[in-house]
Order: C-alpha cells, then structure tokens, then sequence
C-alpha cells in the first residue's frame, strides 16, 4: 500500500476508534484517559504512552474539557487542524445530541417538580461518580509527597474561596513549584519560537470580546447563552467537574434560566452518557430555552455546545505548534508533575461542592455509599447504575 493512501486508512480507522470511544468512553475525564490509554495507545498504537501522557498535561494546561482537547491534539498531531475538527465533531456528536434531546423531552413532557420526584436519587449518585472521578485522578497523578501537599493546597483554597478565577492561578503556581523542585530536564533552555499563528489567537480574542459585547447589547438569551458558554469554556480548567458548579450558579441561582430539579435530573444522565462531560452545557442550553418553543431549545443546543468546545479547539491551535518547540525545556518538563497533582485537588473541590447540596438522609447517603462501592469494587457499567437509582426513585 502506498505511504499516502496507508495515511488517510489509519485516519479513517483513528476516526472510527473515536467513535467507538464516544459510544462507550463512560466515566469522565479521568476515566476517558485509562480509555484512551488502552484503546489509542496499547491497541492501535496511534501514539506510544509517553505521547499520551505529554498530550494529557499540555491540555491539563489550558482552559476546557481535558478529555476532549486530549483526543483532539492527537486528531491534530495525526493530521493537523482540519483533521482536529474532524476528530472533535465525532467524539462530541453522540453525548450532544443525547442531553439535548433529553432537555427536550423533559420540557415536553412538562415535568414540573413533583413529576421529578423519581428522579431524586440521581443527585447523590452524581456525587458518588464525582467522589469516583476524583480518586482516579489521584491515582494516576499523585505519586510524590508534594503532590499530596499541591492537591491538599489547591482543594483547600478551591473550598474557601470557590472562584473560577483561582483555578489557572492554583495550576500555574502547582507547575512553578513543580518545575522548583524537581532537576531534570532534557534540555537547558528552548531554541527561538517560530511560526506562531498569531492568527488562531485573535479569532479565539475576537469571539469573546464580540459575543461579550452582542450579549450585552441585545439581551438576547441565545447570544448569552453562547457568550456565557464561550467564557467557561475560556477559563474553567480542571475538565467538567470544575465546570458544573459554575453553571449551577450561573443559571439556576443567578439567572433562572432552569428550576434546580430540571438542572439536577440533567446532571444525573449526564453519569449515563459517554463522551465529553462538557456535553452538559448542550443540556443546560437547550432547558435554558424551554420558553422559545422546538426551535428555540435547538438553538439553545447549538449555542451551549459551540460555545464551550470553540475555545479549547482554537487554543490548541494557537498553542500546541508552540508546545512542540518548548515541551524538553526543563522548567517546562517538571512543570507537568505539579499541574497534574494541582488538577487533581480542583477535582477534589468539585466533589465536595457538589456533595454540599445532598440532603443528609439514610437514602441518600445509602444511594451516595452504594454507588461508591459499585464503582470500586465492580464492573458494573455507568448507565446500568443510573437506570438502577432511577428505578429506585420511582417506587421508593
């Protein structure tokens, strides 16, 4: 077979893989990683396991769903930024379509707070994924005793000051600390930076500056919609479990765009659901146009869903062609170790801040307790779990 035409046959099965994985990648970006890891690294050798694990902590170090970006760089590393959109547009596709509809039918059926009540079990399960996702990532990322003290550091200021404008300061200062402590290093210092596309920088400026400014000036909740997705997907860092407690705040409490039940419900499938957990923010755009009628929550979906996966695709953009020239610089290098550990005490915070609004019953903490178990000591898959707690709420 020829070099070109064996090229464009690896990229289609690559695309076919990411497919696959959108299927069945359940879990979380924690877990997305261990999935990664075994279909793209040890199956198919797309990439070897150091790649990977480069890949995962340069997109630990920007803004956005972790997971996503991880497999996006790879789609971007195997055949530039066309292919990149390609590799995206297939690992979002089914988790999108999935919580949007779901926004839907929930609004159709008008299930108003009682008819939720089945449902009511699927908050502590959240909790349980969440307190799930969190030890996986300490697992993989926290070795070293001052990964402990980063983790601990940035969990602690996370609880107490609870602003997403802690989070890139916590990331940077765990990888400066990093890159003090440790001495290894490939290379003493970087050779000059070349060839950086200003370009993808002042697209990714524009957009937010612009949707800022229409959003403000028209009060039309579709723009909002897009510019307020567009910004979390600009500054959360920590992959979703950081994000969703932010849109809690943003459009239950302070914009009431959706009751809390209907936001809760949409957190509980979110468990059930492969792919991306930034998917939810498809979800949280389509309920939050519930009152614009079909067409109106479908551009709800496409707002929500553009505006928090455009930043993190255009950032790679930017920035990956950099990473390849700086990556074995050492102070670069030893960086990694500490953003890792300090993304892992962001998780730490999520899983707390969302165990707070869990009313503390027998059934809950049996539901919280029970999912935990299932999820340490079984293979039982993520949805069998969350039709379980479903079944549950209806009959108890």
């Amino acid at each position: 077979m020829a070099p070109n035409r064996f090229k464009h046959f690896k990229k289609i099965l690559f695309l076919l893989d990411v497919l696959k994985l959108a299927f069945t990648a359940f879990g979380g970006p924690q877990v997305h990683y261990t999935q990664f890891r075994k279909h793209l690294v040890k199956k198919k050798n797309y990439l070897t396991e150091d790649e990977l694990y480069e890949l995962n902590s340069f997109c630990s170090m920007l803004p956005g769903p972790t997971s996503t970006q991880t497999i996006t760089t790879i789609g971007y590393k195997m055949g530039g930024p066309t292919f990149a959109f390609f590799t995206l547009g297939i690992w979002i596709l089914p988790a999108c379509l999935a919580m949007g509809t779901l926004a839907i039918l929930l609004t159709n059926l008008a299930m108003d707070h009682p008819k939720l009540e089945f449902l009511k079990f699927l908050q502590p399960m959240a909790s349980g994924f969440l307190i799930f996702g969190a030890y996986k990532f300490i697992q993989l990322f926290v070795t070293k005793r001052y990964h402990w003290a980063l983790l601990i550091g940035t969990a602690f200021f996370g609880i107490l000051y609870q602003s997403p404008f802690l989070i890139p300061v916590m990331l940077i200062l765990g990888g400066l600390i990093s890159s003090y402590i440790n001495t290894r290093g490939l290379v003493e210092k970087p050779a000059p930076i070349k060839n950086i596309r200003w370009e993808n920088l002042i697209l990714y400026a524009g957009i937010f500056i612009t949707a800022a400014i229409v959003g403000v000036a028209t009060h039309n909740r579709f723009f909002l919609l897009f510019e307020n997705n567009f910004r979390y997907g600009s500054i959360v860092f920590g992959g979703g479990n950081v994000l969703i407690p932010l849109m809690f705040n943003q459009f239950v409490e302070y914009k009431h765009y959706m009751e809390a039940p209907e936001f809760l419900a949409g957190l509980g499938f979110l468990q059930a659901m492969p792919g991306p957990v930034f998917s939810f923010a498809t979800f949280a755009g389509a309920m939050s146009m519930k009152e614009y009628g079909f067409f109106g929550q479908l551009l709800g979906m496409i707002a929500g869903t553009a505006g928090i996966f455009l930043p993190g695709i255009l950032m790679i953009f930017f920035v990956y062609p950099i990473w390849n020239q700086i990556k074995n610089f050492a102070p670069v290098k030893n960086a990694i170790e500490g953003i890792n550990a300090a993304s892992a005490g962001l998780v730490v915070t999520s899983a707390y801040l969302l165990f707070l609004p869990v009313e503390l019953n027998e059934e809950n903490m049996l539901v919280l307790l029970t999912t935990l178990f299932l999820l340490l000591s079984t293979k039982v898959p993520s949805p069998i779990i969350v039709l379980a707690c479903i079944i549950g709420g209806y009959f108890f």
